[in-house]
């Protein structure tokens, strides 16, 4: 007994799909200056939000527990050079 069996080739029609270990990113935390040099603040005010002490407190100017400098008086910001390559925020009372 013989049986005729149609053989149908069928062909791939889409490339088989790789995986990737690219593609995801991190939010931004946005850091850096809130208030630049010159600019008035309220007691309080965020003045520097950063990650390690980039930016030293300076006078009336305090650091949270995650380096963000901010205000302990209402005042002026006023970015200073301290030596050769450290630099202070301070807030100066007007």
């Amino acid at each position: 007994m013989l049986f005729n069996i149609d053989m149908m080739l069928c062909m791939a029609s889409k490339k088989g799909v790789g995986s990737t270990k690219n593609g995801r990113d991190s939010a931004s935390k946005r850091l850096g200056a809130k208030l630049s040099d010159g600019q008035h603040c309220s007691a309080g005010s965020i003045i520097y939000r950063q990650r390690g002490t980039k930016v030293h407190p300076g006078v009336n100017v305090g650091i949270g527990s995650d380096d963000t400098l901010f205000s302990k008086v209402d005042g002026v910001v006023r970015y200073e050079r301290v030596g050769k390559d450290r630099k202070r925020a301070s807030v100066y009372p007007q």
